[in-house]
């Protein structure tokens, strides 16, 4: 089946592409199995060896992936080429860490010698978002690789060349056939591919309710799975912030990859005394976004990703400012080609409206007004997401305290959240399960197995 897509940035036709079918995923599946025992039996040293590569190529290759990543999804293109260099830096984290973070954990018992052993699953399925479309899939396969997995890639149906870029990334880099695999499939295929007895593991990243999906499947087949879902961050904002710096942080976590990403900051928690000072502030910044050709390098907002997203971000807009929000900036599609949304600004956010409970994924901002830090707190808790979240105050001890008390996970002071190849990263509650990155990431898909020894 051909599949055609659109330019985010003018709605012209990209080069279609053709989905696969059953034949095709069986032969995949097959070559996928026939690579387990080879690469998990491939010591460490030459899989890290593979994995420098990679790296490399990324490097040599970064201006075309950009092009690609931008083209498809409508990335601003100076973003897109820090995706690029995001993913060969995770490249070389792990190539450094990975023997440490694998290596055999001696264990006390009444053994003459006990100890933790960290060995590979199988076959990892990812199914991954258009979002990010290099790092997303890198952040849950490259630890994955390095630990004796092999990879199968189901993409997102909009980003079907940067899929094939990331496969022949690895293919140019050396690894044996059926290490890592793009699979061009629809949705409806995923659920059969999760079922088949020759994937070990699933990890996925998406919206909450695709997520349950693939929680039920995995779990049906007793099959471990990572959830990296949905998030509503809220952004604390005390009194004491240094609002200058905090404003500049405000705008760069909220409107980053045009507001679509899952820990960007997306609820403004603001204490009253300084909430118009911050409002003014941060609409003025806001309205000096420029909308336009994502490959412009004076732009600073690009379009959403597709049609619908954008319909239905207006759509939400829409609701909270029928129920009381407060319109300060922007509140509509930008009258050109292409999937653009004005970067706007909603003040008064209450629980009536869709701001409130909803994740706003594009370039809206929502501003939530309290009376104090406790009340700041109980309204950052009081969403069904737990991905991350931040708090913006003058004294760090009292940003800290109010940082663990938050209910996700990732939670930063005087920072705006972000993924580290050095620390775990992922959520509680509707944000999902599963910890990707660091030694908890590379240790998602191997079975701790105890080995005693008498």
């Amino acid at each position: 089946m051909k599949i055609t897509l659109l330019n985010p940035a003018n709605g012209e036709p990209l080069p279609p592409y053709e989905q696969w079918g059953a034949e095709k995923i069986e032969r995949a599946l097959k070559s996928a199995a026939a690579a387990v025992p080879i690469w998990r039996n491939t010591p460490l040293q030459m899989r890290c060896e593979h994995l420098q590569r990679v790296a490399a190529n990324l490097r040599r290759r970064r201006d075309e992936l950009a092009l690609t990543i931008s083209e498809e999804m409508g990335k601003l293109i100076g973003e897109a080429e820090a995706e690029v260099d995001k993913c060969a830096t995770l490249c070389d984290y792990t190539v450094e860490h990975a023997a440490s973070q694998l290596a055999d954990t001696s264990v006390s018992s009444d053994a003459q010698r006990s100890y933790l052993t960290y060995q590979p699953l199988g076959t990892l399925l990812a199914i991954m978002p258009w979002n990010f479309p290099l790092w997303q899939l890198f952040r849950a396969a490259v630890p994955a690789l390095a630990a004796g997995n092999t990879v199968l890639l189901k993409h997102a149906s909009n980003v079907p060349r940067s899929a094939a870029n990331i496969a022949s990334l690895f293919c140019s880099a050396g690894f044996p056939d059926g290490v890592l695999i793009n699979l061009p499939v629809s949705a409806t295929a995923v659920a059969g591919i999760i079922g088949d007895p020759r994937i070990a593991a699933v990890t996925f990243t998406g919206s909450t309710s695709v997520g349950r999906q693939i929680a039920a499947t995995a779990a049906a087949a007793l099959k471990p799975a990572v959830l990296e879902l949905g998030g509503a961050d809220p952004f604390i904002v005390l009194e004491d912030a240094d609002l200058e710096f905090t404003i500049t942080q405000a705008l760069r976590s909220r409107f980053i990859n045009c507001g679509q990403s899952c820990i960007a900051a997306k609820r403004f928690i603001v204490i009253e005394s300084i909430a118009d000072r911050f409002v003014s502030a941060f609409a003025a910044a806001i309205a000096a976004l420029r909308t336009g050709d994502p490959l412009n390098r004076h732009t600073t907002l690009a379009p959403l990703a597709r049609g619908d997203l954008r319909d239905t971000l207006a759509q939400q807009v829409a609701h909270s400012l029928a129920h009381g929000g407060e319109l300060i900036v922007g509140g509509d599609s930008v009258k050109r080609a292409g999937f653009f949304y004005q970067p706007t600004l909603i003040d008064r956010v209450t629980p009536e409206q869709a701001a409130w409970h909803e994740e706003l994924f594009g370039p809206v901002a929502t501003v939530i007004r309290v009376n104090n830090e406790r009340e700041a707190l109980q309204v950052a808790n009081q969403s069904r997401f737990g991905l991350g979240g931040s708090v913006w105050c003058g004294d760090r001890e009292r940003g800290e305290r109010l940082a663990r008390q938050l209910q996700c996970g990732s939670a930063f002071v005087n920072g705006m959240v972000k993924s580290d190849p050095r620390l775990p990263f992922g959520g509680v509650k509707d944000s999902g399960y599963g910890r990707e990155l660091a030694e908890l990431g590379i240790r998602a898909f191997v079975n701790c197995k105890t080995v005693w020894i008498g």
